[in-house]
């Protein structure tokens, strides 16, 4: 498999890929953020499906994959500690103060413009004016959510501004990590060494976190949530995280980035059938025009 990617890099086949990864990346990722605003608090939520993320790290980084070689590489799989755990802590901020329809949008649309000025900076990517155009669709759908939300929503509605700020804050958190991210995997020869050691090292954290929370929790899991949104939650964010890695490696990081964010469609309709929470007709149109945004950054590049 790790032959395959690199052969492909760089190719008509690398970006017909890429395009199949971050689509699924961009429904998986819907999913997992609904496995984490679930029925229990986020903190919790993301600490059970960390344990199970480790527990399936070991044995890849044991038996599967070589391990990084050199400071350098060890140095990238490190550096991406921080920078994970900044983003997971503003999520389960940003979930616990607003709900899941509001936040997640903008949280994964106010993403892929940050990413993609990181893109410019980093790897020297340069958007048509088309793709310029998708971007302006995508940030009118944050926009106008955002606005619709504060005047709308009753939810929540005196912790709204601080979980929209949040949203805000960790969608450049996600621009700092799709862009680190891509770099870290660009620089070690073997992909899959960069995503199992990645999965190991950044979810050590919440673990903990767990741990020091257990006894002041208001509701405690059951061994069907371990299962069922940990396991699952796990298997989830190896696909969704591994796609999108995968993606930035073999195409353009800013193409794959925004085209991850058509998953707030996907969030609509799982907030509406899975979680039972009131979207209506405009919220749906404004979420999908993002997605439209990101559609049109691809079909214009």
């Amino acid at each position: 498999m790790s032959d395959w990617i690199t052969a492909i890099e760089g190719t008509e086949a690398g970006h017909q890929a890429a395009l199949i990864l971050a689509l699924s990346a961009a429904l998986l990722h819907a999913l997992f953020g609904s496995l984490q605003k679930g029925r229990l608090d986020p903190w919790t939520s993301r600490g059970i499906m960390d344990v199970f993320m480790v527990a399936l790290a070991v044995p890849a980084v044991l038996w599967l994959v070589p391990a990084p070689q050199g400071a350098l590489q060890w140095g990238l799989v490190l550096g991406a500690i921080p920078i994970h755990m900044a983003y997971k802590i503003g999520m389960a901020m940003a979930y616990s103060r607003g709900a899941y329809t509001v936040v997640y949008p903008v949280v994964r649309g106010t993403g892929p413009v940050f990413t993609v000025l990181g893109a410019w900076v980093v790897f020297g990517e340069v958007f048509q004016p088309l793709q310029w155009l998708g971007v302006g669709i995508l940030m009118a759908g944050i926009l106008g959510l955002a606005l619709y939300n504060l005047r709308r929503i009753v939810v929540a509605r005196e912790t709204l501004v601080a979980a929209l700020i949040l949203a805000v804050v960790t969608g450049a958190l996600v621009a700092l990590y799709t862009t680190y991210d891509a770099y870290a995997i660009r620089a070690l020869p073997d992909p899959f060494t960069f995503l199992a050691w990645f999965f190991l090292v950044t979810n050590l954290d919440f673990p903990l976190v767990l741990a020091w929370r257990w006894r002041h929790l208001d509701i405690r899991p059951a061994p069907r949530d371990w299962l069922r949104g940990g396991f699952l939650g796990a298997l989830v964010a190896y696909g969704s995280f591994g796609s999108v890695m995968l993606a930035t490696r073999l195409d353009k990081v800013g193409e794959a980035a925004v085209l991850r964010e058509t998953s707030t469609v996907f969030a609509a309709l799982i907030g509406w059938l899975v979680l039972k929470e009131t979207v209506g007709p405009r919220r749906i149109a404004l979420m999908a025009l993002i997605a439209v945004g990101a559609v049109v950054v691809e079909v214009a590049g």
